[in-house]
């Protein structure tokens, strides 16, 4: 026990100092100091040796063989079933580029052709450009339907067909108030014959293609998409000198029509010919004079329309049209307030046809219909505008009796006529509402 003590009294040794808790404490703290500072030396040089690492792989990723960037087309074959290239595929062989020629010569021409002895001294021109549809082929002839004005003027026609084979043309019958016109050619290289649909039948919103030549040959069977935008328009129809020759209830569409589209079918889903393309606006004027940029407004020649034109055209060379021989006002340009004070009309009529006057050949003399008269019907058919006046009108043929419902003082009247007089271009120019 005494020398237990005496070891105890003693002083301490560093061993027996590091042995009191005091000391093992302060020990403990410095071991976790010194731990961290080696973990945190042992941690940068890891990290800095895995940039070392990384830097050193990575360099090496861009390789200097640029051999190793060849690469190869896929070899799985995907297959789209669209239903416009169905359609397409189905007319674009019927589709035609129609190319129209004028000779013109000049005095310095007729000059010295003459001095040299050439009396054929006429240059042949292009004259316009556009497109057309086989729709029926018979026996070594086929027929092919276009616009009157892409062919109006021309004393010959040449048809490019598809496979780029060019053809001469002959022309059967050309029409300048529907602005259709019919050619046939050698029916050896055609292949393909497109048929109409029902124009009857279309809704706006459904999806319409327009096949033509834009800007010409250069461009032919090229093919747009978009979708009816109104089934009836009212538009002026324009021979191939710009001067306005009727009106015409047309499709719009926002498929996208240029020069030398004119004369190309507009078709359907299914491929029928639902229209011929006719013209398409690109700007119009306002009040100030300036004019507003138009897009996506294409119009179309009913296909129904169409059908009913172009037998004729084969049948008479020519579209007979009975006329009513009178001059015209439509009743929405009459002020509201002289409807009812001159005209004399109920508040209830907003829509006809005003007379303003009747011609010495008109079926109405002696009809009882008079100046100033506002005609409602036609032919059973309502009349509220100069479009529905026409497309009841040209539902019949010459000679037809029709029954004539019309405003007279306020009083609805009816009146049957014998339709005895023939329209022509020049008597039925929508321009100035006369001669209907």
């Amino acid at each position: 026990m005494d020398n237990d003590k005496n070891q105890y009294n003693g002083d301490y040794t560093d061993e027996q100092r590091n042995d009191s808790p005091k000391l093992k404490k302060k020990m403990s703290a410095g071991k976790i100091f010194l731990i961290a500072l080696l973990g945190g030396m042992l941690g940068g040089g890891a990290i800095i040796g895995g940039c070392a690492i990384y830097n050193h792989f990575n360099s090496e990723a861009v390789t200097t063989d640029n051999r190793k960037g060849k690469t190869v087309t896929s070899n799985i074959k995907v297959t789209e079933t669209n239903q416009a290239t169905k359609a397409f595929d189905k007319v674009k062989d019927a589709v035609v580029s129609v190319e129209a020629y004028s000779s013109s010569s000049n005095s310095i021409d007729d000059l010295f052709g003459s001095l040299g002895g050439d009396s054929d001294n006429a240059k042949e021109t292009s004259e316009s450009e556009g497109s057309g549809v086989i729709y029926k082929k018979s026996g070594n002839t086929a027929f092919i339907v276009t616009n009157n004005h892409v062919i109006s003027g021309s004393n010959k026609v040449e048809v490019l067909m598809s496979s780029g084979k060019k053809l001469p043309a002959t022309v059967v019958g050309h029409d300048a108030i529907s602005d259709l016109a019919v050619l046939k050619i050698n029916a050896k290289d055609v292949t393909e014959v497109a048929s109409f649909g029902n124009s009857n039948d279309i809704q706006v919103g459904q999806t319409a293609l327009a096949i033509g030549s834009p800007l010409g040959s250069e461009y032919a069977t090229s093919l747009t998409e978009g979708i009816i935008s109104a089934k009836k328009r009212t538009i002026d129809v324009k021979n191939s000198q710009g001067v306005t020759t009727g009106q015409e209830t047309v499709i719009q569409t926002d498929a996208a029509i240029n020069p030398g589209n004119s004369g190309g079918p507009l078709i359907n889903l299914a491929g029928q010919v639902i229209g011929i393309n006719s013209m398409k606006l690109s700007s119009t004027g306002s009040s100030s004079g300036s004019a507003t940029s138009v897009e996506g407004m294409g119009f179309a020649i009913p296909s129904n329309e169409v059908v009913s034109i172009i037998n004729q055209l084969v049948a008479n060379g020519k579209v007979i049209r009975p006329a009513l021989g009178i001059s015209l006002i439509d009743l929405t340009n009459v002020p509201e307030e002289q409807q009812q004070s001159v005209l004399k009309l109920p508040s209830s009529v907003n829509g006809g046809i005003v007379v303003a006057k009747i011609n010495s050949n008109s079926p109405l003399k002696g009809s009882g219909i008079e100046k100033g008269d506002v005609i409602v019907g036609l032919g059973g058919k309502k009349v509220t505008n100069l479009a529905t006046l026409r497309e009841a009108l040209y539902s019949h043929k010459l000679g037809d009796k029709v029954e004539i419902e019309y405003y007279h003082n306020g009083d609805l009247k009816k009146a049957t006529i014998q339709l005895t007089l023939e329209a022509s271009d020049s008597n039925t120019s929508a321009a100035s509402n006369e001669g209907n």
